[in-house]
This record gives C-alpha cells, structure tokens and sequence, in this order.
C-alpha cells in the first residue's frame, strides 16, 4: 500500500513562488513509481500539472505551467517536488500528488493513477 501527504501549500502573490512536497511511504520502491501532479479549482475538474518518470529522466507538463514549473523528485527521500514560479491567480487550487507504476512511459491522464494524497491547498493573491 503507498501512503501520499503533500505539504507547502499557502498564501502567495502574484509573481511568486512556493515549493510543493509530496512524500511518498509504504512497502515500496519509490523509483518504481511514476508521480504526478494535479489541481482541482473551485468548480472546475481536476486537470493534470506535471509528471515525472520513476527515474527522474523523463518530465510532461502541462502547457499553462511550462517554463514556471518544475517538477524534480529525490529518491532517497521518497519525495516529489513541484516548484512553482511566477505564480497568477489561476493557479490557486489544491494540488495533489499521485502516484502510478511507472511502466516506461508517461502519464497525465487521472485515471493512471492508482493512488493519490489528500491535497494541500494553494492560492495566489493578485
């Protein structure tokens, strides 16, 4: 069973930045793990963010974040980041991570994923 707790959630302006942490545990292999990330606004559908490969070596994004947001993933600490840039009110939403097998390709289609963590709330203040 994987467990999933984001953190780093806030307030933020326009214009700034926040780091987004997602700690992944149980009876696993964290690398054999794709991660994502997804947001959720209010009234609107939950919509893909960001992706990265059990290793590391392959990123998607989603084209509204491109070039403001990272997400990178340290596996000795069975942890996933999205660092996140030049933030707009747009973004606010809560973020959840996910994880799936990682079974060699990408994946940004919710129904990829087999677990998912409870959200960390993120809202941008213009």
């Amino acid at each position: 069973q994987v467990q999933l707790a984001e953190s780093g959630g806030g307030l933020v302006q326009a214009g700034g930045s926040l780091r987004l942490s997602c700690a992944h545990s149980g009876r696993t292999f964290f690398s054999g793990y794709a991660m994502g990330w997804f947001r959720q606004a209010p009234g609107m559908e939950r919509e893909f963010v960001a992706t990265i490969s059990g290793t590391g070596a392959i990123t998607y994004y989603e084209d509204s974040v491109k070039g403001r947001f990272t997400i990178s993933r340290d596996n000795a600490k069975n942890t996933v980041y999205l660092q996140m840039n030049g933030l707009n009110p747009e973004d606010t939403a809560v973020y959840y991570c996910a994880a799936t097998i990682d079974a060699g390709s990408y994946y940004y289609l919710e129904y990829e994923y087999e677990y998912w963590g409870q959200g960390t709330q993120v809202t941008v203040s213009s």
